[in-house]
């Protein structure tokens, strides 16, 4: 690090000695794997260029629809940029998706019938979808539990591994089980997210007891982590947020769904109504955004997974317990941090919002925030509201108090927002 950088943190930024010490060090040891992602984003940068060329992308498909938005040529192209980008039958991709909780939704409630049951196999999935499931006194109006949809789960294993054996033993005994759902990413669990060679072995397992059985990817967080996505190994459905990985922090907002173009299809007619689909929709002048936001997602998804990498070994050698740990295999850009500490888990979120460039003046504060069961802290200063690949930490205030920390534009940005978060709280 330059003399003039180490005076400027310092000055500017109240960086402490010690943890710029703790930074340089951090720095000395990652740097090999670093160079495991730069392999990765080269070929989903790749990836991403030849299904644009493969599609014919031009400035005339960066339309402004308005009204039904019949025959929006950037909007169904942009869908054949995602399918191929997935080897994917079809995708969905839309502004109108208010979240990845709302892709989700319509994923679930699109292929699911009265009757039917649907069955995670990671435990509990992320706090949001708990209303759209009808867990517990979750989502009694609207639910798919108030529709008549059932819902099993498998825990995992005190290891953080599927539970094949129960798993298989639900798909032989429950035969009303059409739908499988897999979390790739940790949620605000303390576990390693699945990695792709996971989620292939354990789909494979999952179709050769019941081979008719939709295996439904939640791939927030996950996209471009990997060489492959979960559709190139078998599941048949995924769905994402356009605020997180894929959307490269350009995309104003929206969502996708891929997968098999019967699922798709089933998917949109939630997203809209039956007969209409996707055919309908205007994109009211950001599909230009959300074109760019896929061509930036391969680099800036790396860029999170450096901060995360960086943020793992710096708050390891300050002596706190980390999952992933720096140089485990990643298949997600979230860092979790534990605390044990219900002040120190609040000032480092307060450290991230303050090393944000936008409302760093802000204390960002614990509040009911809807969707979810506990009290929740979020430290978001980003140019888009709410946006996941920004640099951003988010926390249930629930014991062991575990801080979630992911994306980050610049690797240059991350790191500087994790260094003003530990000097908050040594």
């Amino acid at each position: 690090m330059l003399q003039q950088t180490k005076e400027y943190l310092k000055k500017e930024f109240k960086i402490k000695d010690e943890v710029l010490s703790l930074s340089e060090k951090a720095l000395s040891e990652i740097e090999h794997v670093f160079n495991r992602y730069d392999e990765i984003r080269e070929f989903n940068q790749l990836k991403v260029l030849k299904a644009l060329q493969e599609e014919r992308i031009s400035e005339s498909h960066f339309t402004n629809s308005s009204g039904y938005g019949y025959g929006d040529i950037g909007r169904d192209s942009l869908d054949k940029v995602y399918a191929r980008v997935f080897g994917a039958e079809a995708a969905l991709v839309r502004p109108h998706f208010v979240n990845g909780t709302h892709a989700i939704g319509a994923a679930l409630f699109g292929n699911l019938r009265t009757g039917d049951t649907m069955m995670s196999i990671c435990g509990s999935p992320y706090d949001t979808l708990h209303n759209i499931i009808g867990i517990g006194n979750k989502g009694k109006i609207g639910s798919m539990k108030e529709y008549g949809i059932n819902y099993e789960q498998v825990d995992l294993t005190d290891d953080g591994k599927i539970n094949l054996e129960e798993v298989k033993n639900k798909l032989e005994s429950i035969p009303s089980i059409k739908l499988v759902h897999i979390q790739r990413s940790t949620g605000y669990g303390w576990r390693k997210a699945l990695l792709i060679e996971d989620i292939e072995k354990v789909i494979k397992f999952i179709k050769s007891i019941k081979e008719d059985v939709i295996v439904f990817v939640d791939n927030c967080y996950g996209e471009f982590l990997d060489l492959k996505e979960p559709t190139e190994v078998g599941a048949d459905l995924v769905a994402g947020s356009l605020i997180k990985n894929i959307g490269g922090g350009i995309a104003p907002t929206g969502g996708y769904i891929a997968g098999k173009e019967e699922y798709v299809t089933q998917a949109s007619y939630r997203l809209t109504t039956p007969g209409i689909g996707g055919e309908c929709g205007s994109t009211f002048g950001v599909v230009r955004s959300m074109y760019q936001g896929l061509f930036l997602a391969p680099h800036i998804t790396i860029e999170a997974v450096k901060t995360a990498i960086f943020t793992s070994k710096i708050m390891e050698l300050a002596g706190f317990e980390v999952l992933p740990k720096y140089d485990d295999e990643r298949s997600d850009i979230i860092q979790a941090i534990k605390f044990n500490d219900k002040d120190k888990l609040i000032k480092f979120c307060k450290g991230i919002q303050k090393g944000s460039p936008i409302d760093s003046f802000v204390e960002c504060e614990p509040w009911d925030m809807p969707g979810y069961e506990d009290e929740v802290i979020m430290a978001a200063g980003a140019f888009i509201q709410g946006s996941s690949i920004e640099l951003s930490a988010d926390a249930p205030i629930r014991e062991p108090y575990i801080a979630y920390l992911q994306g980050g534009l610049t690797f240059d940005h991350g790191k500087i927002g994790v260094l003003i978060s530990l000097s908050n709280i040594l």
